[in-house]
């Protein structure tokens, strides 16, 4: 395929919805429809979800990029992540189109990150071209979820395109609305070449390949030998290749002002090309706006099961690395547990994906430490120091504050739910902001009030079983998205956690000193069920500094030692009894700080 060189005739596009709203069903029916040579072997589900994981998940984790040719016109289809960990890429994606599609599932309606990322659109400029998915799906409200659209963005329904992407139903008039209504891209031909980054994953054979969208200038296969700048990282390199994705990748001549395609570096190292970077061919030209560098929020120790499989996880994470500059990771060493590494993630689903991947792809058996986020301390000195576990915290008596991540979390959910959700948030030291109502419903209507919550929340909040507990008491109908605001003080403490006396590093935690006596009193009485029985008592206490908040024992082993006594004077039975209490306090002296955690009781206690 060829790419289209009249820039009156290419219209660059996404897709915005919330996960699970059909949005990857809907661009393998539009593929299927431009491209007469996507032969039926090539089809199979989710033809732009191409990890495993995608595929099973039914969510977007790595975007895709696609072009299409439609009645003499070039529609590039730049494809976007669908969960909220992704959120920035989703940014790059959108700021590399001139309209989006938002997609709203007719069964379950708009939710929390449609609305999030129509925002994202609208303040880009974006024209959005509204479409109600599912429409295949007997006894739907198709009135409704346009009255819920038109209240939304104030959009006339007449302008809706109703689709099934399971079938195709629809998806001509869609094609034929994305011609009409989106903008042709602008961009100087003759500027200076600048090119927004928006992906990159590594390949065998071209090393690092970038996606890109032209915004001014040009670039040919014959400019290879010429250098190109990355503006924010300062580097630069010499183009090995450059092309469209057909959806594969297509080598073509040249790449100018309006058109999405890919550069082939050669280079190795993915951490050089950032998202929302720009590429130009003069090293002076000022970058396109928008750009951040991508900063992880979540922590989690990885460790292999077994210490053998150190260098297999470290292969591992070296090649997951090339695909995701998101991903960082450093090592690390526990008594308890070998060597490991300390990993950074987006959010708790780029965690969940890592560990799958890692488990699944590469055969590594994980052991996994409660996910924990950054903290900022000001010591009394005036020093400020980033620490994200609890052995780093510095002394009480050093510290002038500590400062905690803050966000902005929206829950989209049926308004019969607010009640269970709002006690919800409150536990979570959630502050309410407000809440607005984003559709009219109610009795006789036969439909939900939606409504959306907005409250300030601690991100730690958040990581500990938050979504599932929302899902719970939702029935799995509230949606939420968030958004980091800044870092507040807190109060907090780290909670040691002893067995027979001897701390155990890799179970200690940081907690605020309101809810640390709780959570402790929690995690010892799964430890209690979890760590077996000794020949002696077995203490299982959290402190905090030298006080003990929590205490559990693991009552000994017994063996009846008056049991051959068949009569005579009681002290005969005191006498044996005293002889096996000296034997046991003989022994538990001798295995203090050696009392062995079985792995599994281990892992056991880890998934609390």
């Amino acid at each position: 395929m060829q790419n289209i060189h009249n820039q009156d005739k290419i219209k660059n596009f996404s897709i915005i919805a919330h996960i699970d709203h059909g949005k990857s069903t809907l661009a393998d029916r539009m593929l299927e429809q431009t491209h007469s040579d996507l032969s039926h072997e090539k089809r199979k589900e989710r033809v732009l979800d191409r990890l495993d994981l995608e595929q099973e998940k039914g969510i977007t984790i790595k975007l895709q990029a696609a072009t299409m040719n439609w009645k003499g016109y070039e529609l590039n289809l730049i494809d976007t992540p669908g969960h909220v960990d992704f959120s920035y890429e989703v940014s790059r994606s959108l700021a590399a189109c001139e309209a989006v599609i938002l997609l709203v599932d007719a069964q379950q309606g708009i939710q929390a990150q449609t609305i999030s990322n129509t925002r994202k659109a609208l303040d880009l400029g974006l024209t959005i071209i509204p479409v109600i998915n599912k429409i295949d799906i007997p006894f739907i409200d198709i009135p409704q979820r346009e009255a819920d659209i038109h209240n939304l963005l104030g959009l006339s329904t007449e302008d809706i395109v109703k689709v099934s992407a399971k079938t195709g139903e629809g998806v001509d008039e869609l094609l034929d609305a994305i011609v009409e209504k989106t903008p042709v891209p602008s961009g100087n031909l003759n500027a200076p070449l600048k090119a927004l980054i928006f992906d990159s994953f590594y390949d065998e054979h071209r090393g690092v390949v970038v996606a890109v969208r032209v915004f001014d200038g040009k670039l040919s296969s014959n400019s290879k030998e010429n250098n190109l700048f990355i503006l924010q990282k300062g580097e630069m390199f010499s183009p090995t290749e450059i092309g469209i994705f057909a959806p594969d990748l297509s080598e073509q001549e040249n790449l100018q002002a309006g058109n999405v395609g890919y550069i082939a570096t050669g280079l190795k190292d993915i951490r050089q090309f950032t998202v929302g970077d720009t590429i130009s061919n003069q090293k002076d030209v000022d970058p396109l706006p928008g750009y951040k560098q991508p900063k992880p929020n979540v922590f989690a120790s990885f460790f292999p099961v077994d210490s053998d499989g150190y260098e297999s996880l470290k292969i591992a994470l070296n090649k997951l690395a090339l695909n995701d500059a998101s991903l960082v990771y450093t090592d690390q060493r526990s008594n308890m547990l070998g060597s490991g590494f300390r990993c950074g993630f987006l959010g708790l689903l780029h965690m969940e994906i890592i560990q799958e991947r890692l488990e699944r792809e590469y055969d590594v058996d994980l052991v996994i430490t409660a996910p924990t986020v950054e903290y900022h301390i000001t010591k009394t000195s005036g020093e400020d120091m980033i620490i994200q576990t609890p052995h780093e915290l510095p002394d009480p008596s050093v510290i002038a504050e500590i400062r905690e991540p803050w966000v902005r979390l929206e829950i989209m959910t049926p308004d019969k739910y607010i009640g269970a959700i709002m006690d919800l948030a409150g536990k979570r030291r959630g502050q309410y902001v407000n809440t607005v109502y984003l559709s009219q419903g109610g009795v006789g209507t036969g439909s939900d009030v939606y409504i959306k919550l907005e409250y300030d929340i601690p991100l730690s909040s958040l990581i500990s079983n938050f979504f599932d507990t929302l899902k719970n008491i939702s029935s799995g109908y509230a949606s939420m998205e968030y958004e980091f605001i800044d870092f507040f003080p807190v109060d907090l403490v780290k909670v040691a956690v002893l067995v027979n006396k001897e701390e155990v590093p890799a179970l200690s935690f940081l907690e605020t000193r309101e809810e640390a006596r709780l959570k402790a009193a929690k995690l010892l009485k799964v430890m209690k069920e979890e760590i077996p029985r000794q020949q002696f008592q077995l203490p299982l206490q959290a402190s905090i500094g030298a006080k003990v908040i929590a205490r559990e024992d693991v009552s000994a082993l017994r063996k009846d030692v008056t049991a051959k006594l068949y009569g005579g004077d009681v002290t005969r039975r005191m006498k044996l009894l005293e002889k096996q209490k000296k034997g046991k306090k003989k022994l538990r002296q001798k295995m203090i700080g050696r009392v062995n955690i079985p792995q599994e009781a281990f892992l056991a206690i880890l998934k609390t």
